[in-house]
Order: structure tokens, then C-alpha cells, then sequence
């Protein structure tokens, strides 16, 4: 019989998820041999496959940036499949790692573009699936890469006969540039239609389902929003990454509004602005935090014009509300 030793390098993370009885998620610690030759295969994307393409490499996890590799592969079969993604279609990844999400996309007949910051990770994609003309690795940060060049090009050298003329977001995103990927990805429904994220609950929650009223209302609600529907999917149990996070992470897909269904403002830059600026004074009333765009007598009117109080504070109003407050109080 034939045994296999985990590398030392992962010893301290020996644990794995499991499904208890009444379908929750407990944490079972692993011997440090694994499974005799002849065992049941297992899924090439799971806890032992992950560790041991790490290890390959000498790499573990980098928290400056924000890795966490999925060891469930129906997890990554529900984000595709909340994507609707078809065959022939073009999908953004952002954050492939070690390639588990790449492969259910592959597997799903569609052309994936990764955008992958980790050198090494880049590499350990690209030499995982060389020689497939359906991926294509830019070893590139995603907050700083121009994307709508790469999409658009990839998107005009795609065959005619393609169903859908829009590419489709799909990604495990590395937490801490959650924000910065939403802001850049949920304003481009020229040439995005969907955009399905892997994201902390938290930022899940604040993003999909908060609305005005409740103390967490901020700008970026108002910016979703504008630029979007979105819908909170699925809660993903904390247990299914490595190394463990220490918050549950959830599916949530953005439907991309195109540039006639955005709110007819006069100016965009114009609008986000006035949002920001409600903001900075979150407790203030509008009259008074506003008053640098018209005079509180105004502002008071225009908020009574939409069915507002006077005295309505940011958190109070809806993103429809702030359009038409937008439209009222400044210049045309």
C-alpha cells in the first residue's frame, strides 16, 4: 500500500470542511496521511489538490493579497450557474488562483480572460491549462489594467455567430478589492451583461440587499443601484476556503443596466458627486450639507417637490429620490 505525505509547509492548516448531519458546516481535522492508493478519487479542485499546488510551488496564501482558494467545486459550479453563461461566451475572471473556477468555466464552453496580480499563480494557471484556446492569463492588477481595451478586443475578434454580444463577469474576487472591482466593472454595460461575485456576507448585504433607512446606507448603494440590479444569491459558509477566513462569504449577481435604462440625470460625475457630498455630513440634513450647490430655501422646496421632508437626511432617500433631487437643485 501505497501512502501519500502532506508537505510539512501545511501542516498548521489541516482541516477541511465537512457536511454535518443537518447540513451545516463543522471543522474536521485531517491526519497528517493522506488517502492509501486505490481510494476513491477525488474532485481535482478539493483541500488536497489545492495544498498540493501551493506546495509545488512553495507558495502559501498572501493576506496583503487577499487569497483565498475555494476547496468546494459546487460552489464554483453555483457562481457559473447563476451566471446563465452559454457556450461561446466571453467571461471576465478576476483572481484565478489555482484554477478551480477556470475550470468549471472551460468545462462550461465558454472563453475566459483571468486577470491574476500573483506571478506565480498567473504561471501555475497558464501551465495548468496549456495549450487551450479558451483561456487567456494577463498577469496584470485588475484595479490598474485597462479591461474595457482587453474585453472589446477580445469581444470583436470572437465569431458573429456568438448568441450574446456582451461579455459576463464571473469571479472569486480576492476580498479586499471588492469595491474597487464594483466600481470598475458595474458602469461597463456597454460590453459587460452580468457580473456574479464571490464576496464577503457583510459586503454582500451592504451591496444587495441594505436600503435607505438603516445606518449602513452609503454612496456605493446609490452607485449599485444606478448602475445595476442587484441580487443577493446564496450565503457561502466560511469553512469552504483555505486558509479560513474569518467572516462567510456570498453570491451576488449584478444585473448591468445599459446607458439608456441608467437614471436620466444631467451629469453623472455631477450626480455622484452631490451623493458623496450628502454623504460627508451623514447626520446633517440636506439643507445644510448641500448648500454649496443652491441655498437651503431651494432645497428644502425640491425635497418637499419629491414628497420628502425638509429636514430628510441622506440615509433617507432612495436612489430615485436622490435623481430627482439631483435634477431640481443644480444647474442643467
Amino acid at each position: 500500500m501505497t501512502l501519500t505525505l502532506l508537505l510539512p509547509a501545511f501542516l498548521p492548516f489541516l482541516s477541511t470542511p465537512s457536511t454535518s448531519r443537518r447540513g451545516g458546516f463543522r471543522r474536521r481535522l485531517l491526519p497528517c496521511i493522506a488517502c492509501a492508493k486505490g481510494a476513491p478519487s477525488r474532485n481535482p479542485d478539493d483541500y488536497h489538490a489545492t495544498l498540493r499546488a501551493l506546495n509545488r510551488r512553495g507558495r502559501t496564501p498572501r493576506k496583503s493579497l487577499g487569497q483565498h482558494y475555494m476547496l468546494n467545486n459546487e460552489i464554483n459550479e453555483q457562481l457559473v450557474a447563476s451566471s446563465s453563461v452559454e457556450e461561446g461566451d466571453l467571461v471576465l475572471e478576476i483572481g484565478p488562483g489555482t484554477g478551480s473556477l477556470t475550470n468549471v468555466l472551460i468545462n462550461a464552453g465558454v472563453t475566459v480572460l483571468a486577470i491574476e496580480k500573483d506571478p506565480h499563480m498567473a504561471s501555475l494557471v497558464n501551465e495548468r491549462f496549456a495549450g487551450n484556446d479558451k483561456l487567456k492569463v494577463l498577469q496584470e492588477d485588475f484595479v490598474k489594467c485597462h479591461i474595457r481595451s482587453h474585453i472589446s478586443s477580445l469581444l470583436a475578434s470572437m465569431k458573429p455567430s456568438r448568441k450574446s454580444r456582451y461579455a459576463k463577469v464571473v469571479s472569486n474576487i480576492p476580498f479586499n478589492i471588492s469595491t474597487d472591482v464594483v466600481k470598475q466593472v458595474l458602469p461597463m454595460g456597454d460590453i459587460f451583461s452580468e457580473v456574479v461575485l464571490l464576496l464577503q456576507e457583510e459586503t454582500a448585504n451592504r451591496l444587495s440587499v441594505l436600503s435607505p433607512g438603516t445606518s449602513e446606507y452609503r454612496p456605493i448603494n446609490v452607485f449599485v443601484n444606478f448602475y445595476s440590479v442587484p441580487e443577493y444569491i446564496a450565503n457561502v459558509p466560511r469553512s469552504n476556503f483555505f486558509p479560513q477566513p474569518k467572516v462567510d462569504a456570498a453570491i451576488v449577481r449584478f444585473k448591468l443596466k445599459q446607458a439608456a435604462e441608467y437614471p436620466p440625470v444631467t451629469s453623472t460625475k455631477s450626480f455622484f458627486s452631490m451623493v458623496k457630498s450628502a454623504f460627508n455630513g451623514k447626520r446633517k440634513m440636506l439643507r445644510k450639507s448641500l448648500q454649496h450647490l443652491n441655498t437651503a430655501v431651494d432645497i428644502e422646496n425640491a425635497l418637499v417637490g419629491i414628497g420628502l421632508p425638509s429636514n430628510s437626511r441622506p440615509e433617507d432617500l432612495t436612489m430615485d429620490d436622490f435623481v430627482q433631487l439631483h435634477n431640481m437643485i443644480t444647474p442643467g
